[in-house]
């Protein structure tokens, strides 16, 4: 499958979109991004992130409330 393929039907989000999205601010999205944690493609001066990969790291966030380790642990 080329590239071309791949990103055809792909949505992007600016960093203010996602900061928008996550109600987290601008730095913290592209904190996210330098440090590998969100990927993003640069356009120019510019970064976007696949909404895909907002999607993703949301749900590979979320906690569970019921239990932590220190609870566990006790």
């Amino acid at each position: 499958m080329s590239a071309e393929q791949n990103f055809s039907n792909a949505k992007f989000l600016t960093v203010a979109e996602v900061a928008e999205v996550m109600r987290v601010s601008k730095m913290t999205v592209y904190r996210l991004v330098h440090s590998g944690e969100m990927p993003a493609v640069r356009f120019g001066r510019s970064y976007r992130v696949p909404e895909k990969a907002v999607e993703q790291y949301l749900k590979g966030a979320v906690v569970d409330g019921g239990h932590s380790q220190a609870s566990e642990t006790a």
